[in-house]
């Protein structure tokens, strides 16, 4: 019995929802802003966005929205699938757009009163609130972010802005700041230095015995159990950690601080303590 072909399954590639979304966000407002030239002039309309700066800024917006050059999907940049000059275009123009389209709200409001507004949102079905909203949406989609999220079996660890990946094989350490590669390092050249107040937990358990056994002999003062409010006040300061990195064959380079990133989530706490075993626990630091 002949066999049938195998198929290669069309599986979607990380990042293509994100391109596609910006591009249909640029096609809605392009066929919004193509309707309203209908109901007037063409050549008029033409030359009175000729003659107007906002005009010539949307258009590119549009262009740069539609068009995306430059952008690819690949699974190794997940959310990051435009080059970051893109993005950094695409964010300045949605918050310009976003400013402008609030303020014309604002002031026709101001102007005509409320009960003209609603009717106006009414006979544009509801464009002067969307327009807003998908400005908005490019705005956060577009937003700063890592590479990928964290995947502790992968060694792959996403800390703010940051991405670091492990490899188990050459025993380097990437990191990344958002989709800009920061440097390539030897992992057993890295460490993780954490403030006082929210040391990993193992750090603490192993200084654990020492203290009672010290105060067992008499030779130093036992001490008390750290308040409970400590670590709630230390998630408020939303504290700093550093990725320093020790290599005693790079002369100048000794404890160069690689990375220094607040830890404003609990996934930013959980991904920076997996990042401080793997270092740990599968190279161990070189010593200063």
């Amino acid at each position: 019995m002949a066999r049938s072909r195998p198929t290669r399954a069309a599986a979607a590639v990380p990042g293509a929802g994100k391109l596609f979304a910006l591009r249909a966000i640029g096609l809605v407002i392009l066929a919004r802003w193509l309707h309203s030239m209908g109901d007037m002039n063409f050549l008029v309309a033409l030359r009175g966005m000729a003659s107007s700066p906002v005009a010539c800024l949307n258009l590119i917006f549009l262009f740069l929205l539609i068009v995306l050059p430059g952008g690819k999907a690949r699974a190794e940049r997940p959310f990051h699938p435009l080059p970051q000059w893109l993005r950094q275009a695409l964010r300045v123009f949605g918050v310009l757009g976003c400013l402008f389209a609030l303020w014309s709200i604002g002031m026709f409001v101001w102007a005509d009163g409320w009960r003209r507004a609603v009717q106006a949102i009414e006979a544009t079905n509801g464009w002067l609130v969307v327009a807003p909203a998908l400005y908005a949406a490019v705005v956060w989609i577009c937003r700063p972010r890592a590479l990928w999220r964290t995947n502790v079996a992968a060694r792959r660890f996403a800390i703010g802005r940051y991405a670091v990946s492990v490899d188990a094989v050459t025993r380097t350490t990437v990191v990344w700041l958002e989709s800009r590669k920061v440097g390539q390092y030897d992992a057993r050249e890295l460490s993780v230095r954490w403030p006082v107040d929210i040391q990993p937990a193992a750090d603490a358990a192993h200084s654990t015995p020492a203290a009672e056994s010290a105060a067992s002999t008499g030779l130093m003062t036992p001490v008390t159990s750290p308040k409970p409010a400590a670590p709630a006040r230390s998630a408020e300061r939303r504290p700093k950690i550093e990725l320093l990195w020790d290599s005693p064959a790079a002369a100048g380079h000794n404890r160069q601080t690689v990375l220094r990133v607040r830890l404003a989530t609990e996934g930013d706490r959980v991904a920076a303590r997996a990042l401080d075993a793997i270092l740990k626990q599968a190279w161990p630091a070189v010593a200063a």
